[in-house]
């Protein structure tokens, strides 16, 4: 062990509330049965098989309120992997469960004995017939499939609300379909063709034309059961005509049975089944997408009215009129916005039955627009609206930061009013549709039947389409509170599919909550050919029992998990999982989630219980070690959960009182630290690669890794002297960053240095610029706040805050940093570490990133008299933090004729020296973007940060450096 290995003991929670009833069993402490664990080691090899404890508990929690903890973990990496895994579940008598986001709201993603991750080997897009259609790997998200399509001007029909976690396996398994999709742009209506891995193992691809041979060959059984299924159907005309009518509204509870009648050979019947199966009839391993033209002219508004019957009796004028999207939000929904980052305070205030509609109009054009806008406004004049706050405006906009805005309040939904429950309670999330013109009698009776049994829910939904979600918060460890729960979702059932013949999920899936009411509402006939289809795929009933199809009438009830208090930062958390496809470490060793989820499961159990010990373990490193510390978490949950900020707080829970105070001394010293890391450098690069990486080696192993950092062949040369400058004509102060005066610029690289290059352009831009003779000995402090030493961050902040007070004049002129998360550092992250009189010096301070600086400063005024040909760039986390993330491409396209942003690019991970205690971060970070970024040849590689330009050389072999410095050449007389 190393020297310096801090104790585990200091990541425990604080005062336990357990044990609780659903803590993971004392039996699981070691991690998955042994017998189980080698003979999927033997079959796949140990990098695919997770079976330690902390493996189990991550994996156990999705976006639903349900919580099984599987036996093992296996990563697939391709379709052999799944047909082996399989053909040994079949073998065992085993289930098996796949996983690709965990963003299911219903328990689809759970599994109890061997659950599937099929997201991190499965991602990427293929392009067909100029956009016209889509070839995508079921482990891509939503987002990321548009973002691609959106080049060829096209877009996929499904739109759900987690697009940017949730992935096309899961919306394709779901069917789900989201703000505008509907009945007509679902997956059902736009998957072309799949390729799917039955549970015997037989891979078929609907899309070839052989299938249908492939398919009676290898499965006669099931291209009879599946013929024998149509036929009687189809002679049963009563039955036929319940199930279009079903269908015609939004309907995801249990399978298509109307596969049966749109399909007319076993092929074309298989391919509809496989679209909301819920992955109880085989794993869809690629799917072909019809897509459909984005509309780029937009017009929308956020309308208020006094009630939420009011606002639902409106939606039809709206969709008459020709909007694409009617979303309702409740007055609670409202209320619990305001957690989201930019949607108005005074909504706090807003009367309690308020609603509004989020009506939203799009075109190919702009006449076609003006058309809708029109329609529009005649509605606007017949209907009763509200304006009980200040910021209400009830006016259609084109402008698309307000409409980005509004999208991103309702698209909060579950995660805002999730994270306003109380806490300790766990969260429902039900989804049903009615017959539009019934929405404003089925929202009545709603609010009746909730008054009824006790609950306060929140309301949104797809109004246009009669399809409304609402959120119930309780305690699953308090029996009444279950029962209440119970008896409520008894009468909202009976409800909804005997008043309204309503669907009881509309586009979520039926999945665990729903799966003891299929018979409600589908009657003993259709149910009854539900379960004769799945016997037909699915024989031995090995894929997702209970997902679908359960006659245990209190089925939704098991399983329910406990949401125990850990830290106030994330217990608004839900598990959503929208934080994790920004994570730099998501596919190395926990995302924000699931690092949430560990501590949650440490609660659970008895102090010092063996599962508690086995977490413990890991947690270092596993949460802690390899958290980046980005905070883009923060960004992506809706509600801002910062998950990094808490892994700072446990570094500095794991120091001793002596690294803190060795820490500060170093802040207090940092002239001679800067120094002596300049002359180490320095010294390294003479030296050449293999003595520096074998004493950094020797002494990582020795004293501790994540103290040490690892000499990488990427690792530059020192940094030059910083060149002179005169005050008295500077319009700024320039701050030039520590990591720019240690370390220089990509080895082989001809030109000036950084700084020289900033004094050069601002200089020929008529804005010079003023380097202080003492910024030597300081820094913006991220050093010491990202590894947790709080008294070497408050020494650190507060001396550099009270130089930029001086440099600055007082904050007359701004100041400007030429690294961006230096930049974000001292505009915001410095401030809590600040004393009360310089925070009131560090509010009069205007910090500018430099590339900020350049391109609204210095662009305007400089001649491009050379351009490369092609750029690729690297945004930094700290541009999209400030805002300012536009800036970088723009100077870059001044640059070079081509300007490529990666459809992957993220966060590199390096942070600071993060990248080089633990390299395998940073490696696994930019894999896809890597992989996108060497897939060809640039002139020009191009970033914002030193250390993430050292990232991306260490991730790709390619030199990247300074977008300032190529406006530099590209400039230069």
């Amino acid at each position: 062990m190393p020297l310096l290995e801090p104790n585990p003991d200091a990541l425990r929670p604080g005062a336990h509330r357990g044990p609780s009833p659903d803590r993971v069993p004392d039996l699981l402490a070691h991690g998955s049965p042994g017998r189980l664990r080698d003979e999927l080691i033997a079959l796949l090899g140990p990098e695919k098989v997770l079976w330690h404890v902390s493996d189990l508990v991550r994996y156990a929690s999705d976006a639903s309120p349900y919580r099984f903890v599987p036996h093992v973990v296996v990563v697939a990496e391709d379709v052999e992997d799944i047909a082996a895994v399989l053909s040994y579940a079949h073998a065992k008598g085993r289930e098996v469960v796949f996983r690709a986001a965990g963003t299911s709201l219903n328990g689809q993603a759970q599994g109890e004995d061997i659950l599937v991750d099929v997201r991190r080997h499965w991602a990427g897009i293929e392009v067909l017939d100029g956009g016209a259609r889509a070839r995508i790997r079921p482990g891509t998200t939503v987002a990321r499939a548009n973002a691609t399509l959106a080049r060829y001007g096209r877009v996929l029909g499904p739109d759900p609300a987690s697009a940017v976690a949730c992935t096309i396996g899961g919306v394709v398994a779901n069917n789900a379909s989201g703000m505008t999709a509907g009945t007509a742009r679902n997956s059902y209506r736009t998957v072309a063709s799949l390729t799917v891995v039955l549970p015997s193992g037989t891979v078929v691809d609907t899309g070839d034309p052989a299938a249908e041979e492939v398919l009676a060959r290898a499965e006669p059984g099931l291209c009879a059961e599946l013929l024998a299924v149509k036929a009687e159907i189809e002679a049963d005309p009563e039955l036929a005509s319940r199930i279009r009518a079903k269908h015609e509204l939004k309907n995801t509870n249990g399978y298509r049975l109307d596969a049966y009648l749109d399909g007319a050979t076993p092929v074309e019947i298989l391919r509809g089944l496989m679209v909301g199966s819920q992955g109880t009839f085989g794993f869809i391993s690629e799917v072909v997408f019809d897509t459909l033209p984005l509309d780029r002219e937009v017009a929308a508004a956020l309308l208020f009215f006094p009630s939420l019957p009011a606002a639902a009796a409106a939606v039809p004028r709206f969709t008459e009129a020709g909007a694409v999207a009617v979303e309702l939000m409740d007055g609670n929904t409202l209320r619990a916005s305001v957690r989201v980052d930019g949607v108005p305070a005074d909504w706090a205030c807003l009367p309690g039955p308020t609603t509004a509609l989020l009506v939203e109009f799009r075109a190919p054009g702009t006449a076609a627009l003006e058309a809708y806008e029109r329609a529009a406004a005649d509605v606007l004049r017949d209907v009763e609206l509200v304006a009980p706050v200040a910021s209400v405006t009830n006016e259609f906009t084109r402008d698309a930061g307000t409409i980005g805005g509004y999208w991103k309040a309702r698209k909060a939904f579950v995660a805002a009013a999730g994270g306003s429950r109380p806490s300790g309670t766990t969260l429902i999330t039900e989804d049903f549709a009615v017959p539009p013109s019934r929405l404003a009698e089925a929202c009545g009776a709603l609010l009746a039947l909730q008054a009824e049994h006790g609950f306060d829910a929140a309301v949104a939904g797809h109004a246009a389409h009669g399809n409304l979600h609402f959120l119930l918060a309780f305690d699953p460890a308090d029996p009444a509170d279950v029962d209440r729960y119970a008896a409520f979702m008894d009468d909202f059932c009976k409800l909804t599919v005997e008043r309204f013949d309503g669907s009881l999920k509309a586009e979520h899936a039926t999945g665990r909550n729903i799966a003891p009411f299929l018979e409600l509402e589908w009657g003993p006939k259709a149910t009854e050919l539900m379960w004769r289809t799945k016997q037909a795929f699915d024989p031995e009933g090995v894929l997702a029992p209970r997902i679908v199809l359960d006659r245990d009438p209190r089925g939704h009830l098991r399983g329910l998990k406990t949401v125990p208090r850990v830290e106030p930062i994330t217990d608004a958390c839900i598990e959503c999982g929208f934080c994790e496809p920004t994570c730099p470490s998501q596919d190395l060793t926990t995302t924000p989630r699931q690092r949430i989820v560990l501590r949650r499961e440490m609660m659970r159990q008895s102090p010092g219980s063996p599962v508690e010990g086995g977490l413990l373990a890991t947690y270092g490193y596993a949460a802690v070690d390899t958290c980046a510390g980005d905070s883009t978490c923060a960004l992506a949950c809706p509600v801002g959960i910062d998950t990094g900020a808490l892994m700072k707080r446990l570094r500095h829970a794991r120091h001793s009182a002596r690294e803190e105070r060795l820490a500060a001394l170093a802040a207090r010293r940092f002239a001679v630290v800067e120094a002596s890391a300049r002359r180490a450098v320095a010294t390294g690069r003479r030296l050449g690669d293999r003595l520096p990486a074998s004493v950094t080696g020797l002494l990582r192993t020795t004293v501790r890794r994540d103290l040490v950092p690892e000499w990488l062949p990427e690792t530059p040369g020192a940094a030059a002297a910083l060149p002179a400058t005169e005050r008295a004509p500077a319009v700024a102060v320039y701050y030039p960053a520590c990591v720019n005066r240690i370390f220089g610029e990509p080895e082989g690289y001809d030109g000036p240095s950084l700084p020289e290059a900033v004094v050069a352009l601002s200089e020929r831009a008529g804005r010079p610029v003023w380097i202080p003779a003492d910024v030597t000995g300081t820094c913006c402090a991220t050093i010491w706040h990202s590894k947790g030493y709080e008294e070497g961050a408050r020494v650190m902040a507060n001396r550099v805050v009270e130089a930029a007070w001086g440099w600055t004049a007082g904050g007359r002129l701004p100041l400007v940093v030429d690294a961006s998360s230096c930049a974000l550092g001292l505009t915001r992250e410095v401030v809590p570490y600040l004393s009360a009189r310089n925070r009131e010096l560090h509010a009069g301070l205007t910090v500018v990133d430099s590339v900020v600086w350049a391109a609204d400063e210095l662009l305007p005024h400089l001649t491009v008299r050379r351009r490369a040909a092609s750029a690729v760039v690297h945004p930094t986390c700290a541009m999209r933090h400030l805002g300012d993330e536009d800036r970088l491409p723009a100077i870059a396209a001044a640059c070079a004729e081509e300007v490529v942003v990666p459809d992957d690019a993220g966060c590199c991970a390096f942070a600071g020296d993060r990248g080089m205690l633990h390299p395998e971060l940073t490696e696994s970070a930019t894999a896809r973007e890597a992989a996108e970024v060497t897939a060809r040849t640039f002139d020009a590689y191009l970033s914002a940060n030193r250390m993430c330009e050292l990232g991306m050389h260490h991730a790709t072999g390619r030199p990247y450096h300074s977008a300032l410095l190529e406006l530099d050449r590209a400039t230069r007389p």
